[in-house]
């Protein structure tokens, strides 16, 4: 069998260190440029609100660093990954638009699905979307729901999800949520709902379980540890699945020499051979990691293409 071509996946979110600070409609047009040298997919993370203590850990040593659980100022911009991605599908055509990652229980499963599928119209089923319970409980707090619950209600939510873009009238009544028979149209493109991913900080038994259940595509936060990657292997193989068909999804982690400088770009590409060898064919990069210029995004982004295309 042929391998998947290795794809690159332009992370369009936390780029704040670029000058001059990308407007909303740079975003936009970085993504057009992503397009065009031949960038896969761009993708959106999600935060509705940040509170005190978003940077209960101290912020990144380096500000083009990652943004992390407990390392971000809470003044950081998080636009809605919705209204961004609406913008960029009307001015493309091939490139993937991931919602990488939403913080699904912070809204009711009956909306997202509609703006989801919505989204994924728009952009003629080029939609992915990993669903997550994220870390602060503080934005849970201020939008009145239960950060303990978290998990459970993000369960429910993707069984609401499946149903509603199985086809209407559908129901249903659990913990969380219950309804009677309602219809949600349009629905998107294909019958089985946008492509979904998961991932986290550690790859323990929710996450595989959700993956095993609704999942094309796992993308880690951070190196999962072996025992983690048999344990996800075993569980795929019993639910008659295996990791062949599941998009792995690594990325290209900067080393920086000081908190004022950019990393090497080639350096990093050099992570990648480790990578494939695990199994991962699909590469988020942060230009922001490799350049401080606006300007300088699209060849950062024809780097890593060119490169990832010597693979192939």
């Amino acid at each position: 069998m042929t391998a998947t071509p290795l794809r690159a996946l332009l992370v369009l979110s936390e780029n704040w260190t670029l000058r001059p600070t990308p407007t909303l409609n740079d975003l936009v047009d970085l993504a057009v440029q992503a397009e065009a040298v031949g960038v896969d997919g761009v993708m959106m993370s999600d935060h509705v609100v940040l509170g005190t203590s978003a940077n209960g850990r101290g912020v990144a040593e380096n500000p083009r660093d990652y943004a992390m659980p407990g390392n971000q100022d809470p003044a950081f911009p998080w636009p809605s990954p919705y209204v961004v991605l609406s913008a960029i599908a009307a001015r493309t055509t091939r490139l993937r638009l991931v919602v990488g990652a939403l913080i699904s229980p912070l809204r009711h499963p009956l909306v997202t699905s509609k703006d989801l599928a919505t989204l994924d119209r728009l952009a003629n089923g080029r939609l992915v979307v990993l669903p997550t319970v994220s870390w602060h409980e503080e934005e849970y707090a201020a939008l009145g729901v239960d950060f303990h619950r978290r998990g459970s209600i993000l369960d429910e939510q993707l069984e609401i999800w499946r149903r509603a873009w199985s086809g209407s009238p559908f129901h249903f009544h659990g913990a969380h949520y219950s309804f009677d028979d309602v219809w949600l149209e349009s629905r998107c493109v294909r019958r089985e709902g946008p492509t979904l991913w998961f991932g986290g900080s550690s790859l323990h038994p929710a996450v595989i379980r959700r993956l095993v259940t609704f999942g094309a595509g796992f993308n880690p936060l951070g190196q999962p540890l072996h025992h983690e990657l048999l344990a996800l292997d075993q569980a795929l193989s019993d639910a008659g699945r295996s990791r062949d068909e599941i998009e792995m999804v690594g990325g290209l982690r900067g080393r920086f020499t000081s908190p004022d400088d950019v990393a090497d770009l080639d350096e990093a590409l050099e992570g990648v051979a480790a990578q494939v060898a695990s199994g991962y064919r699909t590469f988020c990069f942060k230009p922001s990691m490799f350049t401080d210029e606006l300007a300088e995004v699209g060849r950062v982004a024809s780097r890593v293409v060119q490169r990832l295309g010597e693979w192939n």
